[in-house]
């Protein structure tokens, strides 16, 4: 899951983006309803956590902007604002729902995922090549019966091969979409990667997923 962060106040901004990344969520950050705007229109996200009091743009007025372009990102709000009508203000917005501050993170989470949970028929939960399905909003991954435990970069390894089966990747463009990263030809993470995946979802298979294509890259054969 894709997650944008729009928070003007820093410590809070890295204490979400630390958190939300040790959860396993792919996650970006911004400061500004403008930022958080633009951000949105030239990148698909499955969520946007979206605090109200920021700048150029509250959080109101970018929640409304976003819905009038049809953004379809999930929005939750972030607020110090408790009373009714600040939440009914939000919600009649187009958020999907509204956590006032202070909060634990362990209910923010649980929040994201209701969020998720809720709204799963209206996007795709479970992708899935030949007998390899993935899960992803409980993060189940199975070949088969067998159920296979994966690390965080193993699984978004494994979903961006998933949503882009049978096509060639380079490395670069692994490393780009997974790492976030601009790709350096002096490493191999993403060979060491791909080799921790195959031994997990092809080893014991005697259909193997992951093909190398010599001088490009590697791909999924669906």
């Amino acid at each position: 899951m894709k997650v944008l962060v729009v928070e003007d106040e820093l410590n809070i901004l890295t204490y979400l983006k630390k958190g939300l990344t040790e959860a396993g969520y792919k996650v970006d950050v911004c400061e500004d309803g403008e930022d958080a705007v633009y951000m949105a229109s030239i990148n698909s996200y499955d969520l946007i956590l979206l605090d109200v009091m920021i700048p150029k743009m509250n959080g109101i007025e970018v929640c409304k902007a976003l819905r009038k372009e049809k953004n379809s990102a999930y929005i939750v709000l972030l607020s110090a604002k408790g009373e009714i009508g600040d939440k009914v203000a939000g919600l009649d917005a187009g958020a999907d729902d509204y956590v006032t501050k202070p909060f634990a993170f362990a209910e923010l989470l649980a929040r994201l995922r209701a969020v998720l949970r809720r709204n799963s028929e209206d996007k795709e939960s479970i992708i899935a090549a030949k007998d390899l399905t993935v899960n992803l909003l409980n993060r189940e991954i199975r070949r088969g019966d067998k159920l296979i435990e994966l690390t965080l970069k193993e699984f978004s390894l494994l979903e961006y091969f998933l949503r882009n089966k049978n096509l060639v990747l380079t490395r670069t463009m692994i490393a780009e979409k997974v790492w976030n990263i601009d790709f350096l030809t002096d490493t191999n993470v993403v060979d060491v990667y791909i080799n921790h995946l195959r031994k997990k979802i092809d080893k014991d298979f005697d259909e193997k997923l992951i093909h190398t294509v010599r001088g490009v890259g590697y791909i999924l054969k669906a």
